[in-house]
């Protein structure tokens, strides 16, 4: 398989995260990095490879994004995010919502206190779900 070359276009360079530079597949995306970049909670971040990819009953199901908080800040100190550009089911495809729903059930069966997944269009909807809010 040829290596996937980063685009610089679509590119941005973060120190928070696990690498140099981060790509994005859209402004949600490139938007949820530079918040959590920005956020004093956040201690690395890893945007995951799409080939990294977990089997669900509905097909392959691949998580966007792996988040370490600072321990102590957060009650949650590792959370797999999920970002969509809308929350809205009706936006969602039938399909897209079922992976997402295995997944949720996936890492919720195999969460501790410090791990949580979750599906969020915006930084600001994962640290309500961080801190216990929603």
């Amino acid at each position: 398989m040829p290596e996937r070359r980063l685009n610089v276009n679509k590119a941005l360079e973060l120190s928070k995260h696990i690498t140099a530079y981060v790509g994005f597949d859209s402004e949600g995306e490139k938007n949820f990095a530079e918040a959590l970049q920005g956020a004093n909670e956040v201690l690395i971040f890893a945007k995951l490879p799409r080939k990294l990819k977990i089997p669900t009953p509905v097909g392959s199901y691949a998580p966007d994004w792996a988040i370490v908080f600072e321990d102590g800040t957060v009650r949650h100190v590792f959370f797999v995010a999920e970002t969509k550009g809308s929350l809205d089911k009706m936006e969602l495809r039938g399909i897209e919502e079922a992976k997402t729903e295995c997944a949720k059930k996936l890492f919720n069966s195999i969460s501790t206190n410090t791990t949580r997944y979750g599906v969020v269009d915006k930084f600001e909807n994962l640290s309500n779900i961080i801190n216990g809010i929603v």
